[in-house]
C-alpha cells in the first residue's frame, strides 16, 4: 500500500516565482484579448477558411503539448543540468504520485505555459492584418496560443474526480480531454495519449503508432532507450515505499 505523504511532490515555489508566474498570465491573456480585437476589427476576417484555420492552430497546439509531453516522459535524466530538476522531474513525479498535480494551485499550473507563449504573441503583432495571408496566419498563431495558454490547466482538470459542471460538459462531450481518456495514459508504461492541450489528436497518433515508429528512429540514431530513467525513478519510488511500508 503507498503512503501518499512518503511519495514524491512537485516543487513549492516562492513568493518570487509565483509573482513572475502572475504576471505571465496576465501579459499572455491580455495579448490574447488584444490579438482577438485586432483580428475582429478586420472586416473580411470571416470567411470561410477561418474555421479551418481555427482548427489547425488549435489541433498544432495539441500536436506540441504532446511531443512535449512525450520527450519529457521518454528521454534524458531527471539529475540532468539546468533542465533536469525544473523540467524533467516533474514528470517522473507525476507518472508515481499523479494527484499531487491537484495541490498546484491556478498561478502554478498556468504560469509555465504562459510564459512560453508570451513570446509567441509579441511577435504576432509583426505579422501584417492587410492581406489574406497574414490574416490567415495571424488567426492560427491565436488559435495555436488560445489552445495552448491552458494546456496544464486542461490537463489538471482531467485529474480531478469532480471537476467544475461546465468543464465535465466540455469533457464528457470529447471538447477537451476527458479524465477517462487520459486515465489511459497513466497506466504503465505510460506510452500513450501525450497529447493534453485538448487531446483531440491521441486517437489519430495512437492509431498510426506514431510515438512508437518516432522512438525507434530516435533509439536508432542516438542509441538512448526510451522511458529508462521514468522506469528507473519509478523502480526507485518503490524501493523507498517498500521500506517506509515494512520497517523492520
Amino acid at each position: 500500500m503507498q503512503i501518499a505523504s512518503h511519495l514524491p511532490a512537485h516543487d513549492e515555489i516562492g513568493w518570487g516565482q509565483r509573482l513572475w508566474e502572475l504576471s505571465c498570465i496576465v501579459v499572455a491573456a491580455l495579448l490574447l484579448v488584444t490579438h482577438v480585437m485586432r483580428l475582429a476589427e478586420t472586416s473580411d476576417i470571416v470567411t470561410w477558411w477561418l474555421p479551418l484555420v481555427v482548427a489547425a492552430g488549435m489541433l498544432s497546439a495539441d500536436f506540441v503539448s504532446g511531443m512535449v509531453h512525450w520527450t519529457a516522459d521518454t528521454w534524458f535524466e531527471e539529475t540532468m543540468p539546468l533542465l533536469g530538476r525544473r523540467f524533467l522531474r516533474p514528470f517522473r513525479v507525476h507518472h508515481v504520485n499523479p494527484d499531487d498535480f491537484l495541490r498546484r494551485n491556478f498561478i502554478d499550473t498556468n504560469g509555465d505555459v504562459s510564459m512560453l507563449c508570451i513570446p509567441v504573441l509579441v511577435a504576432t503583432f509583426w505579422i501584417p492584418l492587410d492581406s489574406v495571408a497574414g490574416q490567415t496566419c495571424a488567426a492560427y498563431v491565436v488559435a495555436f496560443c488560445v489552445a495552448g495558454v491552458p494546456t496544464n490547466q486542461v490537463h489538471q482538470w482531467a485529474h480531478m474526480p469532480r471537476p467544475p459542471r461546465l468543464v465535465r460538459w466540455l469533457q464528457d462531450r470529447g471538447i477537451i480531454l476527458s479524465r477517462v481518456a487520459h486515465g489511459s495514459h497513466h497506466r504503465h508504461p505510460y506510452a500513450m495519449n501525450y497529447c493534453i492541450a485538448i487531446g483531440w489528436l491521441n486517437g489519430p497518433l495512437n492509431t498510426i503508432n506514431f510515438f512508437r515508429h518516432l522512438e525507434r528512429l530516435v533509439t536508432a540514431v542516438t542509441g538512448l532507450q526510451p522511458r529508462s530513467d521514468d522506469t528507473d525513478f519509478q523502480a526507485q519510488v518503490a524501493s523507498e515505499q517498500a521500506v517506509v511500508s515494512h520497517p523492520r
